[in-house]
């Protein structure tokens, strides 16, 4: 077990579940705020143009970076995907500017990225071997891995390519809206593959990674593949409620935008934890079904729910 973490995007729900899971076990953690800090264990940064100093960093196991806006909010507008490039890439890069200048003393880099690497890619397996896809969300994941490997040749580096974590806070939030008012059903036919991981299994694998020094990338999705019907169908008879109404692709791209649309919702991702797998992690949900009853209590009393 580590003995010092330093967490930067603690506020998010992946960065406090895992600081709150660090602490319970008595490992000591400094986060990164953009704000006055309010504890001995907050350090302020990026509320100006100076650099972190490599001090805050020097003597930890491992520092994990997590910062990013939402890409569940819609439309993303141009102004809005610059919020999505820069909240990625400028704390990415200054992170990794203070590792290089610990140079051999480098404490380890667990850095966020994203299963949108890969783009749709329909009908394919994808691992962590497998080429960066195309679109704006493949795009920003890659700038935003790049940015993580410029930590240097001394710093390992360990790049989280994490699928939507099903938890009402992330992407299950506007899902469950949708089917307690009864209008959930088929995304753009439902059939394509939705990558997924429970927050259970997010938290435990990016301990994983810092406890086994796992580098490189690393897929943080569940290890059984899912249809987009069998998270919105899981979801419908947690709740009790039917799945009948289709939203057509057509009518997501003119609501919500092209980009958006193919990055989240249409997309194609059979995105597996190979290297998670082969270094003997257990998830504690297998299902993208266990994972919603994980994360949703049941409805009652039980209706009858139907399904197109």
């Amino acid at each position: 077990m580590p003995r010092r973490v330093v967490v930067a995007g603690a506020s998010g729900l992946i960065g406090s579940t895992l600081v709150d899971g660090l602490r319970a076990d008595g490992v000591s953690v400094t986060t990164l705020v953009r704000r006055p800090p309010r504890t001995a264990d907050e350090v302020e940064w990026l509320t100006d143009d100076a650099p972190l100093d490599p001090a805050v960093l020097d003597g930890a196991d491992a520092v994990v970076g997590l910062n990013g806006a939402s890409i569940g909010r819609f439309p993303w507008t141009a102004s809005y995907k610059h919020t999505l490039v820069w909240s990625r890439i400028t704390p990415t890069q200054t992170l990794a500017r203070a590792l290089r200048e610990l140079g051999t003393d480098a404490p380890a880099f667990v850095s966020a990225s994203a299963v949108g690497y890969y783009g749709s890619a329909p009908g394919r397996v994808l691992t962590e071997d497998s080429p960066r896809g195309e679109a704006f969300l493949a795009d920003l994941c890659g700038e935003w891995e790049g940015a993580a490997r410029s930590a240097g040749p001394h710093a390992r580096v360990a790049l989280l390519r994490t699928a939507p974590i099903v938890h009402p806070d992330a992407v299950l939030g506007p899902l469950i809206l949708l089917t307690k008012l009864g209008v959930s059903g088929p995304v753009a036919g439902g059939q394509q593959i939705w990558p997924w991981i429970s927050l259970d299994d997010e938290i435990a694998a990016i301990r994983h990674i810092i406890d086994r020094g796992i580098d490189g990338p690393v897929n943080l999705t569940g290890p059984t593949p899912a249809h987009a019907n069998d998270l919105g169908f899981a979801l419908a008879v947690r709740l009790n409620r039917p799945y009948l109404l289709p939203a057509p692709a057509w009518a997501l791209r003119l609501v919500l935008g092209t980009d958006a649309t193919e990055a989240l919702l249409t997309t194609d991702a059979d995105a597996r934890p190979e290297v998670l797998e082969a270094s003997g992690f257990t998830f504690a949900h297998e299902t993208v079904e266990q994972a919603v009853a994980a994360a949703v209590p049941a409805a009652r009393p039980a209706t009858l729910v139907l399904r197109r």
